[in-house]
């Protein structure tokens, strides 16, 4: 599972690149603001090019010294102070570019259209033009409106990518979470077969060998394809006949599979676990679940219900609100916020879920 989206996600080359066009798009824009007073765009490119360094050793001191460094590591009154320095020495030494360089490259450009020019006179000292509180905003303003803007786009990225490991840390924390019940059933299974040497044995160890081979490298994944994670259903399902034998009555239909379809694994498992574990497994005598799964256009439509013991287990509980349904439910609502349905109705005597997944809409983490 990758740890940001790819939408977010780039490469060296592709990042630099990234910024260069950034920081052009910036010269662009300058130049078409300032140019209308100037007496001509290209003398707009080589004034606002002047000042570049100054914008872009700005951002990148804060953005890849000063956050790294200090507010990465909460260290929040270091960064507050450094970061108003930077504020005062590029608004300095803006102001500084303008009074010894940008103006009298402008007053001699205008000289030499216009001999009849005449340039302002300087109002006092040097230090007393450098830091004139009119200037100095102007100064301020100019520096900092574009740097803030790209600021802002970083914070928005760290943002997202911690959102984003924080999603995956929540989605491998659920899978974890997965009821491993049904091991130790089938070990429990398993020996009780080897005791009496039957035949079955081989087959309920290739079984249970191919589910956890599933759950824990294949199922590593962001999606796999459904036929596999139906697949792996069935051979859970073949391993809970071994148990049950003749008092369990299954039924599971499959409609409109295809090898197209791909789906977040195991989220189909669980509902199938929870109609075993909460159904048959309390229940004495005749025990029934159903199952049917069709798919259209993409769109799966997963149902299951299982039979309830006339006695209920006491449970402080409701009975929907087990381990593997809520873990099922945050993760749609993580992996298909705005393409999923997920009904349970829990009845006096039966218990049913309706899962219905949009398999196209499914949210990259």
């Amino acid at each position: 599972m990758r740890p940001v989206s790819p939408v977010l996600s780039y490469t060296r080359h592709q990042r630099i690149l990234l910024h260069i066009l950034f920081w052009l798009a910036v010269l662009t824009i300058l130049t078409i603001i300032y140019g209308a007073g100037m007496p001509d765009y290209w003398l707009t490119v080589g004034i606002v090019a002047l000042f570049m360094p100054i914008h872009i050793g700005y951002f990148y001191l804060i953005a890849y010294v000063i956050i790294p460094r200090y507010f990465d590591r909460k260290k929040y009154v270091h960064f507050a102070l450094l970061f108003l320095l930077i504020i005062i020495g590029s608004t300095l030494a803006f102001r500084l570019m303008e009074i010894l360089v940008a103006d009298p490259i402008i007053y001699n450009a205008v000289k030499k259209n216009d001999p009849t020019f005449v340039w302002r006179k300087l109002e006092g000292t040097f230090k007393q033009q450098l830091l004139k509180p009119t200037y100095l905003i102007s100064a301020f303003e100019q520096t900092n409106i574009f740097v803030w803007i790209a600021l802002s786009l970083k914070f928005f990225k760290m943002w997202f990518d911690r959102r984003q490991a924080a999603m995956e840390a929540e989605l491998n924390f659920l899978k974890g979470q997965l009821h491993p019940h049904f091991l130790f059933n089938t070990l429990n299974n398993l020996y009780a077969l080897t005791l009496k040497q039957s035949p079955q044995s081989p087959g309920v160890v290739m079984g249970l060998a191919e589910i956890l081979r599933y759950m824990l490298y294949e199922a590593n994944t962001e999606i796999v394809q459904l036929e596999r994670d139906i697949s792996i259903l069935k051979s859970y399902i073949e391993l809970e006949k071994i148990r049950y034998e003749e008092r369990l009555d299954i039924n599971f239909s499959i409609n409109g599979l295809s090898a197209d379809s791909k789906i977040a694994p195991l989220l189909i498992l669980p509902l199938v676990e929870n109609a075993f574990k909460h159904g048959a497994s309390e229940q004495i005598g005749q025990a029934w679940i159903n199952m049917d799964l069709r798919v259209k256009n993409n769109a799966l439509k997963f149902k299951i219900s299982n039979s309830k013991p006339e006695t209920a287990v006491h449970d402080d509980r409701p009975h929907h609100v087990s381990i593997g349904l809520a873990n099922v439910r945050k993760r749609l609502e993580i992996l298909y916020p705005s393409a999923h349905n997920l009904k349970i109705m829990d009845e006096e005597d039966v218990f049913a879920v309706i899962l219905e997944i949009d398999l196209d809409k499914r949210l990259e983490i």
